[in-house]
């Protein structure tokens, strides 16, 4: 109170702020009871104003913009899913280098017992906090083991519907976030889960979408200061992506932010206003958000537009699809974004995790962020405000009026990492005198006469996430180079849970597959050094101080380069593809390497269920496997016995559905692997089905190891009876 004022006026003063702080109290309170009963989300077009503190069930959560907290590279712990906060995938662990690394050898091998029939991919990154690993399976089953000997300390397996039929590209996860004493998980059904880090009791769950209406969770969480942050998959399917943040004691929505924006909301005018296409515009997120504590932003890349190659309905831009995006790490508010492909009608979308590191140029620091495109090209951004670090120029593009394409592209400065086209040199060498049909090169357009183009679908770079370095100050990043024909269909009209594409696509039979490693100069994109393989690159990147750069291989093969040259310096050969990221950790003053070799059913490459750790003068004899697989309970394996003999009533479209949908898709037709079996000229005959299932051939794997006869007979039988209309 101020001097002199009288103490009627006092009292007066006094009970209005007491009115006022009573009333505000209530207003809190209610506020508290409804989030924490419901689970209301505020949706995006309805936010007001920014907000400042958020209160979720009677707490305040800490605001995530902590510019004092620093972002460390990881050392002794692998915490995160990109190893820190900024994803870079770097450890500073030194012990084992390019001169030691010969003595790199096993130190325990664990068997999961989970996730190696053919429909599991396994592609987690594996976690080491307080030496204790967690790492997830294909199947959503989740494992606790002793980092330094590799034994089980618990397991969690989910109760998922396994005749789901709104999984686009295998069933997979990318691993579980930990922190605050919990272990979260995204499920495939679309539900967030938190397990006691201890234990592995479940203590919530929360759903955050319908798997019916084709959403799913396939990336790791992100745990960030008391919040869980989770996006959606499913663009295949016509969702309305999102990102959402979840109190990480409660499992309740804190914010919401959807990556389609509707009528009325920022750049909601890059749909048309004509239609609804905006309510299935797709946007999915498929990968991790990497956070800047100091800005206070999470960044994500968004996926495709929705139907995926066909835009006649969908004029525009499409945003916020195929883009970068920041936004608040506290409320959600929307502070940039950057598109990288306008009005997507190739598939094209960033799957890739974003990077963020700090770099001097031109004798300045820079917060600087990258991405690695389905394009072929990394694109270098200012994380402040999302403008080009390194030059990305629009440029004129072809046009064709019935897709209703966007007039120009970005085009980064400095080079892709990957072919962007189909030319008379790639005709003569790859695919033939034969070879009669269209060809292109990226952003042209198709209709109704079928074009190959690279890029295809699979990239470029796909999900397997990149790295940097920076002593070398290079991003190392995986690149496929495959053939892809696209062509108009008829008019796909949008049914809530089943695939909404808009049109053919498929891999070019007999063509070859190959991969890149790449190290790209972060100041300039140019490349330093690329190693060519003769199959698809689909791991994920590792680095480390010790100047090694660790991939896995299709064959099952880890293998180490040099960082700074690429030159191969070390391999060892597993029982499985491996498909998944390295990680490395320290224990007692010693490095381990490790690695969950599973392999994957859109790579095609032979699964498994391990995971192999490494040390330097590691003695482990050959063979011996430690047994980690979760224990189950005879009511468990009776109630899968009986699901079991009912299922083998359909054996054919249950094969099919475990062993080819990944890559083939629903009833042969839109895979994202496979050739399109309706008009497949080996579809037609079951003597050549049933040799190609056995055996392989091209980039099809052998089943003959993994499927039983019947099941050969069953899966064959469907495919020439039902998916192709010329079957005999």
């Amino acid at each position: 109170m101020k001097k002199g004022t009288s103490i009627w006026a006092q009292i007066f003063i006094g009970s209005v702020i007491a009115l006022v702080v009573i009333f505000g109290l209530y207003l809190v309170s209610d506020k508290e009871e409804e989030v924490a009963d419901t689970g209301v989300s505020v949706k995006q077009e309805t936010k007001e104003e920014p907000v400042t503190e958020t209160k979720v069930a009677g707490k305040v959560a800490p605001s995530p913009s902590n510019p004092d907290e620093k972002v460390d590279y990881a050392s002794t712990e692998w915490a995160t899913h990109g190893g820190d906060y900024y994803n870079r995938r770097y450890s500073m662990l030194n012990k084992i280098t390019t001169e030691n690394i010969g003595d790199l050898k096993p130190t325990w091998v664990s068997s999961l017992g989970s996730g190696a029939d053919g429909k599991y991919s396994g592609e987690a990154t594996p976690l080491v906090v307080d030496g204790v690993m967690y790492v997830a399976t294909g199947a959503n089953d989740i494992f606790a083991l002793d980092a330094k000997t590799g034994e089980q300390i618990w397991a969690y397996t989910p109760d998922i519907e396994q005749e789901m039929d709104t999984v686009c590209c295998g069933w997979t996860t990318r691993g579980v976030a930990v922190g605050d004493g919990k272990v979260y998980a995204g499920l495939l059904d679309a539900r967030l889960i938190a397990l006691d880090q201890k234990t592995g009791e479940l203590l919530w769950e929360t759903k955050v979408a319908e798997w019916e209406e084709g959403y799913t969770i396939t990336s790791a969480p992100l745990y960030y200061n008391g919040k869980v942050y989770t996006g959606v998959a499913g663009g295949e399917y016509g969702i309305r992506g999102r990102v959402m943040a979840y109190d990480s004691d409660l499992g309740s929505e804190v914010w919401r932010f959807y990556t389609i924006p509707g009528p009325g909301d920022v750049d909601g005018d890059t749909w048309p206003s004509d239609n609804d296409a905006w309510l299935t515009g797709g946007g999915p997120v498929w990968n991790t958000p990497a956070v800047d504590p100091e800005l206070g932003y999470i960044y994500f890349a968004t996926g495709n537009t929705a139907p995926d190659l066909d835009g006649s309905n969908r004029e525009g831009d499409n945003l916020y699809a195929n883009s970068v995006v920041a936004v608040n790490a506290e409320n959600g508010d929307y502070v940039w974004h950057f598109q990288e492909v306008h009005h997507d009608i190739w598939d094209m979308d960033p799957a890739n995790p974003v990077i963020l590191y700090d770099v001097e140029m031109d004798g300045k620091m820079r917060k600087g962020l990258g991405q690695a495109g389905k394009t072929g090209w990394v694109y270098f951004l200012d994380r402040t405000d999302g403008t080009p670090l390194v030059g990305i120029e629009e440029k004129e593009v072809p046009q064709l009026a019935e897709q209703k394409t966007s007039p120009t592209q970005p085009f980064p400065v400095g080079d892709a990492f990957v072919p962007q086209g189909v030319f008379q040199d790639d005709i003569d060498r790859d695919l033939g005198e034969e070879f009669e049909g269209k060809v292109g090169d990226i952003f042209t357009p198709f209709w109704e006469e079928p074009i190959t183009l690279k890029p295809g679908p699979q990239g470029g770079a796909n999900w397997p996430p990149s790295a940097y370095n920076p002593d070398t100050e290079y991003y190392y990043v995986l690149g496929n180079d495959t053939y892809f024909s696209f062509a108009r269909q008829e008019d796909e009209a949008f049914e809530e849970g089943s695939m909404y594409i808009g049109s053919i696509m498929q891999p070019v039979s007999n063509a070859p597959q190959r991969g890149t490693i790449t190290a790209l100069d972060v100041k300039t994109n140019k490349i330093a050094w690329q190693v060519d393989w003769d199959q698809v690159a689909y791991s994920g990147i590792l680095t480390t101080a010790g100047n090694l750069v660790f991939v896995g291989h299709n064959d099952g093969r880890l293998i180490a380069f040099d960082a700074k040259t690429g030159d191969q310096v070390w391999e060892y050969m597993m029982d499985a593809g491996a498909n998944a990221p390295a990680v490395t950790y320290e224990i007692d003053g010693e490095q381990y390497l490790a690695i969950y070799a599973a392999g994957n059913a859109l790579a095609g490459t032979k699964h498994g269920d391990k995971v192999y750790t490494f040390k330097l003068g590691g003695t482990l004899p050959e063979g011996q496997v430690i047994d980690a697989s979760a224990k189950k309970d005879p009511k468990t394996e009776k109630a899968e016995a009986t699901e079991g003999e009912t299922v083998s009533a359909n054996l054919g479209l249950t094969t099919y559905t475990n062993s080819c949908i990944a890559c083939h898709g629903d009833q042969g037709a839109n895979g994202h692997n496979g050739p399109n079996l309706q008009d497949s000229k080996v579809a037609e005959n079951r003597e050549d089905v049933l040799e190609r299932i056995t055996n392989g051939g091209n980039s099809m794997p052998a089943f003959k190891d993994t499927l039983t006869q019947e099941e050969i007979d069953a899966v064959a039988d469907y495919i020439v009876t039902i998916v192709s209309p010329m079957g005999k």
